[in-house]
């Protein structure tokens, strides 16, 4: 079972290591952060939190049974009642559902506390892990993209509102 909280400003140390522990794990599927990412993190994480007080963002970390963060889930350029999702769960969770529970969540959050209609989201071609997520999540294929230069599809859910 996973939860998901909004994120706050305790949640930098957990986030931070949960990034580098997963470094390459993120690598092989999506491009790599940079040091850059890692060495401002700081003022990084400021700047989402910032983002999410403006309602341009609304960014999730997503705990475990034991209160673990095991990944994050975040709707992004939040905009005329539609926004665009993303996720990332690291390696030691992957398998377990978490993902498609995460953002089942998520999907929930956005038509009910954030008013949302509609959620995008891409995958790469080669990440079929993240494409299954999106599938099961009842996501449909839209488009053909490119994305850092490599192949992908750009996925679309209405969002029922009630």
């Amino acid at each position: 079972m996973i939860r998901l909280e909004r994120l706050t400003e305790g949640h930098a140390d957990a986030l931070l290591a949960f990034e580098r522990a997963n470094r390459e794990w993120f690598a092989r599927s999506v491009p790599d952060r940079g040091d850059a990412y890692f060495a401002g993190f700081a003022a990084r994480h400021q700047a989402l939190l910032a983002e999410q007080s403006a309602g341009t963002c609304h960014f999730h970390v997503v705990l475990d049974e034991r209160d673990e963060l095991v990944g994050r889930v975040n709707l992004v350029d939040v905009a005329d009642g539609a926004a665009e999702l993303g996720y990332r769960v690291g390696e030691n969770a992957t398998g377990r559902g978490v993902a498609t529970a995460a953002v089942a969540q998520v999907c929930r959050l956005a038509a009910t506390a954030y008013g949302l209609r509609t959620l995008d989201a891409v995958a790469a071609l080669d990440n079929a892990a993240s494409r299954a997520v999106l599938a099961r999540s009842g996501f449909t294929a839209v488009a053909d993209v490119t994305v850092n230069g490599r192949p992908a599809v750009r996925y679309r859910l209405p969002l029922e509102t009630s």
